[in-house]
């Protein structure tokens, strides 16, 4: 009699088990690129010169873009760190310019419309910068430090479509920073003098629409070659602020081209 309940128990258990264990493990759809790109730029700080600098520019983009668990598994992270250089003169050429800043961009998005081929998605975005800019030519103040927090509204349109059987997404995104905070020196303020006095409370400054009007454009194509995701596209950022009475720009055109990865990650227990 044992003999044959045991066996009957484990048929009645394990649908059971293994029911639960598949409501514990999620399968999530995940999107990882790699771009780089050349462009043009165009700086503008008045702590180091009241002139414009331009010239090129060399950009690398990562982006790794996942399914959540959030809102039924509808909600997207997206996750882009991006780096760029330039090397830029000013009209006469009389002088160089060196800038760099890298960005790490974290974002959700809610799918507000999508009928198959477009889907228009939305939510909040939280933007790091960091980076310098360095005035060759300048011997007192040659370096200007960039650092800034925001808090921003982001929105990405993409569509689905097919050309000879084969499947394109275009995509065109928009970032648009509205709080936050940064970093600047005042008008003619050494470096020396915030390390001496040690008083930092004028340097921090908040930001919002009104003095950092900033916006981050992307627009980009997937297609297939072969086995491979090709992805071509188009950045233009557009980063500039007015505080402390200091003027500043760093305005960038860049066409970007590289690889796209898709594959399903399975988490057990998230």
């Amino acid at each position: 009699m044992k003999k044959l309940l045991i066996p009957l128990f484990l048929c009645l258990c394990l649908p059971s088990i293994q029911a639960q264990e598949d409501t514990l493990r999620t399968t999530r759809q995940v999107m990882r690129s790699t771009l780089y790109g050349i462009g043009h730029t165009n700086l503008l700080d008045t702590y180091l010169s009241p002139m414009e600098y331009t010239g090129p520019e060399l950009r690398i983009l990562r982006e790794n873009m996942r399914t959540t668990k959030y809102m039924d598994g509808k909600v997207l992270r997206q996750s882009i760190f991006q780096a760029n250089v330039s090397l830029a003169e000013n009209k006469a050429a009389t002088r160089s310019e060196f800038a760099f800043l890298a960005n790490w961009n974290l974002a959700y998005h809610y799918p507000f419309y999508d009928n198959g081929k477009w889907k228009l998605l939305a939510g909040p975005h939280l933007d790091l910068n960091g980076g310098m800019i360095y005035n060759l030519g300048n011997s007192n103040n040659p370096v200007n430090a960039k650092a800034y927090v925001n808090l921003g509204a982001s929105g990405m349109a993409i569509y689905h479509f097919h050309i000879k059987e084969h499947p394109f997404m275009l995509r065109y995104q928009l970032n648009v920073p509205l709080l936050g905070i940064m970093f600047s020196p005042e008008y003619g303020q050494p470096y020396y003098e915030m390390s001496i006095a040690k008083d930092f409370g004028k340097n921090i400054c908040f930001t919002s629409l009104h003095n950092q009007p900033s916006v981050r454009q992307f627009l980009t194509l997937d297609f297939p070659i072969r086995k491979t995701t090709l992805r071509v596209g188009y950045i233009c950022d557009l980063q500039q602020a007015k505080v402390n009475h200091l003027k500043s720009h760093m305005w960038s055109h860049a066409f970007m081209i590289g690889f796209v990865k898709h594959f399903h990650l399975v988490n057990p227990y998230k």
